[in-house]
C-alpha cells in the first residue's frame, strides 16, 4: 500500500507566522480571519506541512482539506465565508503547497465527508464524545444557555473522523490538541470494521508535529492567538515590514540586564528567543540554549531587531505570493476545482465499499 498523508488541523490557513498510504492528509479549517498568525500555524504546522510534500516518496498522496464544514459550527457571515475560504486557499499555495503534487480542496465540494460521517455517527459513542476534552472545553461557558449549544459542536469529531477515514488515509500529522481526535477515529475505523467484517476502513496512524512554543507578544505568559483581543499580541503572515518592526518593539520584555533563555522567570525574552530559533530553518544551533551564546552582548533593543530581521525574511517571500495569488480568482477556483475532482475521486472507493457493507448498496 503506497502511504496517504491527511495533515489534519482547525486552523486557519492564512495563520499566525507561527497545521497518502492510501493518504497523508492536512485538514484546515477556513474560518477565522485568515491573518495568519506566526506560531502554531506557519512556524508550526503549515511549514511542517510543506516539507512533508517536498520530501515524501513519489507514491505518497498527499491530501489537504480546508474544512469550511466544520467552519459553520458558529455562525459565520456567508459573504465573509467565501472570502475566508479564498483566502486560505490562497495561502495554502502561497506557503508552498503544490496542487500538481498534492490534492488540496474545500471540504464542502467533496460531499462523500459529510456522508460518510452520518454513517459513522449511527455507530458513534455519545459518551465518548462528551468526555472528549475540546467538547468540554468549548461548551464549559455555555451550559447554562442550551440555546447556544448546537449539535454540530458537539458531533463534528465524527466528521473530522470521516474527513480522514473517507481517504483511506493512514497517517495524519496533527499537534498534541489534536490527539483525541485521531484517537476517536481509530476507534470508529476499528468499530465499523468489527461490527460489519470488513477491512474497509484503515485505522490511521498518528504522527505528533514538533510542539513550537509561541507566546503571546503582549503578554507572554498565554499563547500566541487570533482571538487575542489585542492585535500587537500576534504576527500575521500577511503583516507588513513596518507592522512586525512596531510589534516586536513594543514586545513585552522585562527590565533584568542581559539576554538569557528562561521561560519561567523571563517569559517575554524567553519568546523572543523562540521565535528567532523557530523563524530560522537553516540555523545550525542545536537548541534555543545555544542560540543565546551567540545573543551575547546585545541589548533588549538589539535582540528586537535581530528577530524582526529575521522574522521579516522568514515571510517576505510568502507575503508576496499570497498578494498576487488571493487576485487572482480563475486560477484559485481552476485549483479548488482540480482538487476537489481528485478528493472525490478517492472517496468515492471507500464510500461504496461502506455502504455495501452496511447494505445501502
Amino acid at each position: 500500500m503506497s502511504l496517504r498523508l491527511c495533515a489534519v488541523g482547525r486552523e486557519t490557513t492564512k495563520q499566525l507566522l507561527l497545521q497518502k498510504l492510501p493518504a497523508y492528509q492536512c485538514r484546515v479549517n477556513a474560518a477565522g480571519k485568515t491573518q495568519s498568525r506566526l506560531q502554531r500555524n506557519y512556524l508550526g504546522a503549515l511549514r511542517e506541512w510543506v516539507n512533508l510534500q517536498d520530501n515524501a516518496a513519489t507514491d505518497t498522496t498527499l491530501i489537504y482539506s480546508l474544512v469550511d464544514l466544520h467552519a459553520i459550527t458558529v455562525r459565520q457571515d456567508p459573504a465573509q465565508l467565501r472570502q475566508w475560504k479564498k483566502e486560505s486557499l490562497a495561502m495554502l499555495l502561497a506557503i508552498g503547497l503544490n496542487p500538481k503534487r498534492s490534492i488540496i480542496f474545500h471540504q464542502s465540494d467533496v460531499p462523500a465527508h459529510a456522508e460518510l460521517m452520518w454513517i459513522l455517527s449511527c455507530q458513534a459513542s455519545t459518551g465518548y464524545l462528551a468526555r472528549m476534552t475540546q467538547w468540554k472545553d468549548k461548551t464549559a461557558n455555555e451550559k447554562g444557555n442550551s440555546e447556544k449549544l448546537k449539535l454540530g459542536l458537539f458531533s463534528y469529531p465524527v466528521l473530522q473522523a470521516a474527513d480522514v477515514l473517507v481517504h483511506r488515509t493512514t497517517h495524519v500529522p496533527v499537534g498534541h490538541d489534536q490527539a483525541q481526535h485521531l484517537e476517536f477515529a481509530r476507534e470508529l475505523a476499528n468499530g465499523f470494521n468489527h461490527t460489519f467484517k470488513t477491512d474497509v476502513l484503515v485505522a490511521p496512524e498518528t504522527i505528533i508535529s514538533p510542539a513550537k512554543r509561541v507566546m503571546s507578544l503582549t503578554d507572554p505568559l498565554a499563547k500566541m492567538s487570533k482571538s487575542h483581543a489585542n492585535p500587537k499580541s500576534r504576527i500575521l503572515l500577511t503583516d507588513s515590514e513596518e507592522a512586525i518592526r512596531n510589534k516586536f518593539k513594543a514586545a513585552v520584555t522585562d527590565s533584568i540586564d542581559g539576554i538569557t533563555y528562561d521561560p519561567e522567570h523571563r517569559p517575554g525574552v524567553s519568546n523572543l528567543i523562540d521565535i528567532l530559533y523557530h523563524a530560522d530553518p537553516r540555523s545550525n544551533h542545536h537548541d534555543q540554549a545555544e542560540l543565546v551564546k551567540d545573543l551575547q552582548g546585545l541589548s533588549m533593543r538589539m535582540l528586537k531587531d535581530r528577530v524582526t530581521y529575521t522574522v521579516n525574511a522568514a515571510i517576505k517571500d510568502i507575503r508576496a505570493r499570497y498578494e498576487d495569488l488571493v487576485h487572482d480568482e480563475s486560477y484559485l477556483q481552476d485549483v479548488a476545482e482540480q482538487g476537489a475532482r481528485k478528493a472525490n475521486e478517492s472517496a468515492a472507493a471507500t464510500l461504496r465499499d461502506v455502504k455495501n457493507a452496511v447494505g445501502l448498496a
